[in-house]
C-alpha cells in the first residue's frame, strides 16, 4: 500500500507549497493549554451570582409555561377546541424541555469540557 503525504490530495498548485512548509502541526504540539480557574479573573463570584440569578429566571418562565400551558391544554379538551389543547400540550412540552435543559447544562457542559480535555 502507498505512504499517502499530507500534500497529495491538495490541489495540484498547492503542493509545491505544501511541501516546501511541510505538514500543518498538531495543536498539541504547539504547547498551548487550557486550565479554568475560578480564580484566575476578578468578579467571577459575581458572575456565577448572575448567571444563577439568569437561570433561576429561566426555571420561573418555564415554571409559569407549564402552568399556562397545562391550562390552556385543559380548556381546549373540556371546549373541543383542537388548536387551543395542541398549543397548551405544546406549552405543556417545551416548558418541560426548557426546564430540562437549565438544570441539566452545568453537567452536560462539564461532560463535554471533560471529553473534549481527553484529546
Amino acid at each position: 500500500m502507498p505512504i499517502v503525504h499530507a500534500g497529495s490530495f491538495a490541489p495540484p498548485a498547492l503542493r509545491p507549497l505544501i511541501s516546501a512548509f511541510g505538514a500543518a502541526p498538531r495543536l498539541g504540539s504547539v504547547g498551548v493549554t487550557l486550565d479554568p480557574s475560578a480564580s484566575a479573573l476578578p468578579g467571577t463570584s459575581v458572575l456565577q451570582g448572575l448567571i444563577n440569578g439568569i437561570a433561576f429566571w429561566g426555571l420561573l418562565a418555564a415554571l409559569a409555561g407549564i402552568v399556562i400551558g397545562a391550562a390552556t391544554w385543559a380548556l381546549g379538551t373540556h371546549s373541543n377546541n383542537y388548536q387551543h389543547t395542541s398549543s397548551g400540550r405544546k406549552a405543556v412540552l417545551v416548558s418541560g424541555a426548557a426546564a430540562l435543559l437549565i438544570g441539566a447544562a452545568p453537567a452536560v457542559l462539564n461532560f463535554l469540557f471533560g471529553a473534549g480535555k481527553g484529546f
